[in-house]
């Protein structure tokens, strides 16, 4: 096995380990056992792993008498697993396996073996039908998520990284031995990036291409151009030729042209305006979203309508233009409509009319 191989291995291993110590203590709900899932679909060597894991973590000079299985029990649990795969199939052969008297190891050990066989088998088969509808390689998974207006979601995917989407938002995951993609199709997502040195993590959104460096980050698109904000360690964003970016004659056969942007900075990332600069803004208000909120600081009242417009049930219109310009600050639930309603009846000269279809702003 060659170094890369062996490095490779390791990782898997390691990230083995993580995931049964987390099965094992019970503490996945069920967005992480779909994450679990997810991981184990990629590669058989993940579920020898798990296994190898499993078999490793018993300590067998702890284990009391109980009922002996054998081989052939265990083959045909793990053939009956392939039929119902909302539980996780290696349960019973980890239970067995955890219950065997310490004088059966070497026929715990043949009887696991026979067990990571039959699973394999038995993943292919649960495999094909999860994937059937999608022309996937055999070495990627692609997920796909979607919120609806006024819907918020937390996945937790296979490498441990965290993916926060926002209201109208729509995103595919694409992950590969070489290689961690996400494609951000609309709206608004946050990201935890777990680090892993052997496989890049990037995200492509309109024009723009985020290559993670180790952080937390937070991509939106807009009309116009995608706004990248950094809370947390740093990322080189620059435009995605695979996604519409302008590459000029004179760019052709050099290096793309990626721009740093570190903690509490931000980036406009447009094609007809590129390279830009990042500026400096309060990446936690910047990112209240996601704690169900909206937070501005002297920003006209026609943008924070706008902003509200993406969780409100009902439209925010501003009538008058005066009203448009008028700065507010301060920090609203995006689950409480009522609280806004109630600050801008607050403003002097300000009048809120509510219709089954709107709320219309204007001047008293």
């Amino acid at each position: 096995m060659t170094t890369k191989e062996d490095k490779v291995r390791a990782l898997i291993a390691e990230q083995a380990g993580e995931w049964f110590a987390a099965h094992d203590a019970g503490t996945l709900d069920a967005q992480q056992s779909s994450a679990l899932a997810a991981w184990l679909r990629t590669s058989p060597m993940h579920v020898e792993e798990f296994l190898s894991v499993a078999a490793i973590a018993r300590d067998l000079g702890e284990l009391g008498t109980a009922t002996q299985y054998s081989v052939d029990q265990l083959s045909a649990r793990a053939r009956a697993e392939a039929d119902n795969p909302g539980r996780p199939f290696w349960s019973p052969a980890v239970a067995a396996f955890r219950d065997l008297p310490i004088r059966r190891w070497q026929a715990a050990a043949v009887a696991m073996a026979a067990f990571a066989v039959v699973s394999l088998g038995a993943l292919g088969l649960w495999r094909l039908r999860l994937t059937a509808h999608v022309s996937v390689p055999d070495e990627a998974t692609v997920l796909r998520f979607e919120t609806r207006h006024g819907q918020q979601q937390s996945h937790r995917l296979a490498d441990n990284s965290v993916l926060h989407l926002n209201t109208d938002t729509a995103v595919i995951v694409r992950y590969s031995k070489t290689e961690r993609r996400v494609v951000l199709a609309s709206g608004e997502a946050s990201l935890e990036v777990a680090h892993e040195s052997q496989r890049a993590f990037r995200v492509l959104a309109g024009s723009a291409e985020i290559v993670d460096l180790g952080t937390r980050f937070n991509v939106r698109l807009k009309e116009r151009a995608t706004v990248v904000t950094v809370a947390e360690g740093q990322v080189a964003v620059g435009l995605s030729v695979a996604r519409g970016g302008h590459v000029t004659d004179s760019d052709r056969g050099q290096p793309a042209r990626f721009v740093l942007v570190g903690a509490n900075q931000q980036i406009s990332v447009a094609a007809a305006a590129w390279p830009a600069t990042p500026i400096t803004v309060d990446a936690q208000s910047a990112t209240s979203w996601l704690h169900r909120q909206i937070s501005f600081d002297r920003e006209p009242l026609e943008r924070v309508a706008t902003e509200f417009n993406r969780y409100a049930p009902k439209p925010i219109e501003i009538a008058t233009d005066k009203l448009r310009n008028l700065e507010i600050s301060g920090v609203f639930s995006t689950d409480d409509p009522e609280e806004f309603i109630a600050f801008l009846r607050s403003l002097e000269g300000v009048r809120v009319d509510i219709s089954a279809t709107r709320i219309l702003v204007s001047q008293k």
